[in-house]
């Protein structure tokens, strides 16, 4: 019994190095009490450890006898009674440390697991911050790209502009053009109107002067 327990403790105690420290058999270690703690796994260790405990409840309860047997017999133990005592107390100290180590590789699974659970989280974090930063990135570049694209569209619009103004301008100057021409061509028609009368006028003067003419040398002849 105590060769066995010596053995259960050595097997945990290097359990538990295996845990604390990172080498290639951890993994292996790990895989293997999940792989224990899958299906009837934790009935079958719960029904171990509740074992050891009663046997250790029955080394304590026989110690307990052998104490309450000495304080009888006057505090006097006689040599057999004094052997039974140390190996009780020896078994029960080994099969409390079994199961303090036992705990101990429970709790140490379990907080590697929620560590690898953690860093895992935290890695697809960060590659979730790294992916919005380069959307980030791409989307100001994308910004940036639209911001010049608006800012030339805005210098070509300012051009036509300067181009209207200075085409409304032509047209202002063209329409005064014609508008005096206009003005000028109503005043020549008014001055050929004016000479085509005069020169009307100056026909039909010579009409009736000549005219007059032939009854001028009639009458001299006569």
């Amino acid at each position: 019994m105590i060769q066995l327990l010596y053995t259960v403790i050595s097997a945990e105690a290097a359990l538990i190095l295996l845990f604390l420290f990172k080498t290639p058999l951890r993994k292996l270690v790990i895989m293997g009490v999940d792989k224990v703690k899958r299906g009837r796994g934790p009935v079958v260790a719960k029904t171990v450890a509740g074992t050891v405990f009663i046997v250790l409840l029955s080394s304590v309860y026989s110690m307990a006898k052998i104490q309450n047997r000495s304080i009888e017999a006057g505090g006097v133990v006689n040599p057999t009674d004094q052997v039974i005592m140390a190996r009780h107390l020896l078994e029960a100290s080994l099969m409390g440390f079994s199961l303090f180590l036992a705990l101990m590789i429970d709790r140490l699974h379990h907080y590697i697991r929620e560590l690898r659970l953690l860093r895992k989280s935290m890695e697809a974090i960060k590659k979730q911050s790294r992916a919005f930063e380069d959307v980030k990135s791409g989307n100001s570049e994308e910004a940036k790209g639209s911001e010049e694209e608006i800012n030339g569209l805005l210098a070509k619009v300012k051009q036509l502009e300067s181009d209207i103004k200075k085409k409304e301008k032509e047209v202002e100057n063209a329409e005064a053009s014609v508008s005096a021409l206009k003005k000028q061509s109503e005043g020549f028609l008014m001055e050929y109107d004016r000479l085509q009368a005069d020169n009307q006028n100056l026909r039909n003067q010579l009409q009736s002067n000549d005219q007059q003419l032939p009854h001028s040398d009639s009458k001299k002849s006569s």
